[in-house]
């Protein structure tokens, strides 16, 4: 078992005090000097180590509280903590580029069309039986779903969307998981501006969530390729006609 290394932090440099500390520290907490659950030395002995202020030493701790890589907890029994590494401020930062307008649901729709293939390719081609156990009972609870009409709209958006969590999780690659996961928890918020809550709907988006599954469980990577870029497609061409339609209702009230 490896030896752990102790941070060995050095006294800030005084033409970028500030940097420095958030620096020193951030390398320490990446390269597992300190891992998920150490606590940080108390704040007298980092001041001395560093050779700081208390508000310098607290704007440093603030940013890393807010990049995720410590918790700031207050009391005796409080600290800086070490966290593991998630994503936590990546999905807040894309959560509010949408809300600025700064990524158009148009934006997502292409660049999604790009990955969702990839990623039904990759679960086909890694796909364990229990992987596939999975997606049945998913399929499953989206079709309880979708018998029971619009009233079971919101629930059937859910199965929709843990499908493709779980096709991600299947993928076994991390980052198309990490931005799966990313997109799906933030895109919610355009299904009622742009899906019109229809059975028809429901039942064209179950029957593609069916045939991603069946070309997963039997390992058809091209077929489970074209059949989400379809899914997505159709998404991206509904959303363009829908804002086209929006934008003109809105010219014409203004005249």
């Amino acid at each position: 078992m490896p030896v752990k290394k102790t941070p060995d932090f050095q006294r800030a440099k005084k033409n970028r005090i500030f940097q420095d500390v958030v620096e020193q520290i951030q390398e320490a907490i990446l390269d597992r000097r300190l891992e998920p659950g150490d606590v940080l030395p108390p704040e007298r002995e980092l001041r001395e180590t560093f050779n700081i202020s208390r508000g310098t030493l607290r704007e440093a701790l603030r940013v890393l509280e807010q990049k995720g890589l410590i918790e700031i907890k207050v009391g005796t029994a409080g600290g800086s903590i070490v966290k593991q590494a998630g994503m936590e401020q990546l999905t807040e930062t894309f959560a509010l580029l949408i809300r600025s307008g700064s990524l158009t649901v148009i934006d997502i729709g292409e660049f999604r069309e790009g990955i969702e293939g990839k990623i039904a390719a990759l679960a086909a081609e890694r796909a364990t039986p229990d992987d596939i156990n999975r997606l049945d009972a998913l399929i499953e609870r989206a079709e309880a779903m979708n018998a029971r009409g619009t009233e079971g709209w919101e629930d059937f958006l859910d199965m929709d969307q843990a499908v493709h969590k779980e096709l991600a999780r299947i993928s076994r690659n991390s980052l198309y998981r990490l931005v799966s996961e990313m997109v799906h928890d933030n895109i919610r918020q355009y299904y009622d501006r742009f899906l019109d809550n229809t059975l028809d709907r429901m039942a064209e988006n179950l029957k593609d969530l069916q045939e991603m599954v069946t070309a997963v469980k039997h390992h058809r990577p091209g077929d489970a390729t074209r059949v989400a870029e379809n899914h997505v497609h159709r998404f991206i061409v509904r959303m363009k006609n829908k804002e086209a339609l929006l934008v003109d209702c809105q010219e014409n009230g203004d005249r």
